[in-house]
């Protein structure tokens, strides 16, 4: 294929120090701190998800069957600042080599800074890297890096263009030169040009500003955006890609048709969320159009309801689908990660396909996390009574893989939804693990202390809606720490799914201080960060519990220990 899609994302960690936004910008005294601690042997660092050895982290592509990960990272310390493109290896997505850093500011296009980016394959099978530089008048401009040595599956130098920049503002094209980053990666059209769509705003409109291209080098701005919606602010790191309408299998960024639909993510930089929009592409006329009922902004569908932001999509042509990944930021405070050494951690890369009715995506971790699986415990057909808690033994609850799934019964007992009830976040807020329903809350306690002093809460209730039962899936953290100087915000989303026929199923990634939860086989994905004092090492615990009225069955419940991936 001409374009296979090497995406890549640079993502940027900022701790609550500092707003998302300016962490695209360049700051005259950038703050350095050198870790107060040993970073081995910490409770809360994770031992299969991605992350440096320590420092600052805040992005994966193939190339010759290996898989590269390019990443902001801050060699000097746990915060912002100081910030080159680490790059790391792979042949499975679960164990990294470390290689020396990619690219760092060394031109007046980018000497103020190397920022999100996105890989292309050009017809010739060359990489080409665009990224965002903030150039020596603090302006946001377009870059292109391309490797050294294209016999070298490692692509361990690039060089830059001296072209660079190669799109900028400019007085003619009207564009904010503070918000204009994060190129997506491109792809052809029928005329053979490339597209390439890059981020920004107009006041409270965010923009999908489209640039063209014949040879990759020479840009110009199309007359248009690709797409843009009030009312949604800065639109960050956008991602535009196909998915077919049947199966799982994922495509070219460059393929259209009838048996496409379009995808438009992006990441609202005054929420931190990560939305998207499914639709169609017209790739004469080069508009994109949401689907008739699509929800934009911050209450439309999103990838994951927790921590996850500036994600990215990228086609593995090799195992032929379409691989998702994305930065989880901290919950701790800024002492706390300067204390312990290291900040930011990337999620487990996920496959994502439309569902059957095209209506949303569905996300699951890639296969090859499995290889980490050892100490298979199981259970099935378990009663789980009201107000019941059933340890899961023999798995080593801080680094663990569960599946359960649970059958329900009693429908006419489920609560009323209010119609006011419209906000699931602030329902799994108010109606936490601890508060007692009828059906539900029931599900998982992960890295919990013994008598439950700490505990992390992933569940489900079931409410009587209007012609239908609804499922809200929550991630508690309220109780997650006895530390309150981490964000222990609860998080939640209504899960789209006829419990009437189709089990209800649950799959947890524990790591320590992560927690990637996948309800109704990845629907719903909620990522949590969590810090606990007392569920640390061998103190913590795994439940299976049930706080509501009536009783619910676990059809069949599978537990994993995972072995820790090599990472850099």
């Amino acid at each position: 294929m001409a374009n296979s899609n090497l995406g890549l994302f640079f993502v940027f960690a900022l701790l609550g120090i500092v707003e998302l936004e300016a962490s695209h910008h360049v700051y005259k005294h950038l703050q350095t701190f050198q870790s107060s601690s040993s970073s081995a042997n910490q409770p809360y660092r994770t031992g299969y998800h991605f992350q440096p050895p320590k420092n600052w982290i805040n992005g994966v592509m193939i190339y010759k069957g290996l898989y590269h990960f390019f990443y902001q990272y801050n060699p000097k310390g746990a915060v912002w600042g100081n910030i080159v493109w680490a790059h790391s290896t792979s042949e499975d997505l679960v164990n990294w080599t470390p290689h020396e850093p990619a690219i760092y500011p060394s031109q007046p296009s980018d000497i103020n800074g190397c920022w999100s980016g996105s890989a292309t394959i050009l017809s010739s099978g060359k990489p080409a890297m665009l990224y965002t530089g903030i150039d020596s008048q603090n302006r946001q401009v377009q870059n292109l890096a391309i490797p050294k040595n294209l016999s070298n599956p490692y692509l361990t130098e690039w060089v830059k263009s001296a072209k660079n920049p190669l799109m900028q503002p400019t007085a003619q094209n009207h564009i904010n030169a503070s918000s204009f980053r994060d190129p997506t990666t491109a792809w052809l059209g029928p005329n053979k040009e490339w597209r390439v769509i890059i981020g920004s705003k107009v006041n409270r409109q965010g923009l999908a500003i489209l640039y063209k291209s014949k040879n990759f080098v020479n840009w110009y701005q199309s007359k248009t955006p690709l797409h843009s919606a009030d009312n949604t602010g800065m639109w960050e790191c956008p991602d535009f890609f196909p998915v077919l309408l049947h199966g799982q299998n994922g495509v070219d960024t460059s393929l259209n048709g009838p048996n496409v639909k379009h995808v438009l993510k992006v990441s609202f930089d005054d929420t931190k969320h990560d939305c998207y929009t499914i639709g169609s592409y017209d790739n004469v006329e080069d508009i994109y159009t949401p689907d008739e009922g699509s929800v934009e902004g911050d209450s439309g569908l999103r990838y994951d309801y927790g921590k996850y932001y500036a994600s990215k999509t990228f086609f593995d042509n090799v195992q032929n689908r379409r691989i998702l990944t994305s930065w989880i930021n901290e919950s701790s405070s800024a002492a706390d990660d300067i204390k312990k050494g290291w900040s930011g951690v990337h999620a487990i890369p996920r496959k994502i396909w439309l569902d059957e009715f095209g209506k949303q995506l569905v996300q699951w971790p890639v296969v090859e996390i499995e290889k980490l699986r050892a100490n298979h415990v199981s259970l099935a057909n378990k009663l789980l009574e009201g107000g019941s808690v059933i340890e899961v033994p023999g798995v080593t609850a801080t680094q663990a893989d569960v599946e359960v799934s649970f059958e329900i019964k009693d429908f006419e007992k489920a609560e009323v939804l209010e119609p006011s009830w419209t906000n699931p976040q602030l329902l799994c807020t108010r109606m936490g693990a601890s508060v007692k329903g009828s059906l539900g809350p029931f599900g998982l306690l992960v890295l919990a202390s013994e008598g439950l002093k700490e505990r992390t809460a992933v569940f489900f209730r079931i409410f009587k809606g209007h012609n239908k039962y609804v499922v809200l899936m929550c991630s508690d953290q309220s109780r997650s720490s006895l530390n309150q100087d981490n964000d222990m915000t609860t998080y939640g989303a209504f899960l789209d799914v006829d419990i009437r026929h189709h089990k209800l199923s649950l799959r947890s990634l524990i790591d320590h201080s992560i927690v990637e939860s996948f309800g109704g086989g990845g629907k719903v994905c909620i990522t949590s960060r969590v810090y606990p004092t007392l569920a640390i090492n061998e103190a913590a615990h795994l439940y299976a519990f049930n706080n509501g009225n009536q009783s619910i069955k676990i059809l069949e419940l599978n537990a994993w220990s995972m072995k820790t991936a090599k990472i850099n």
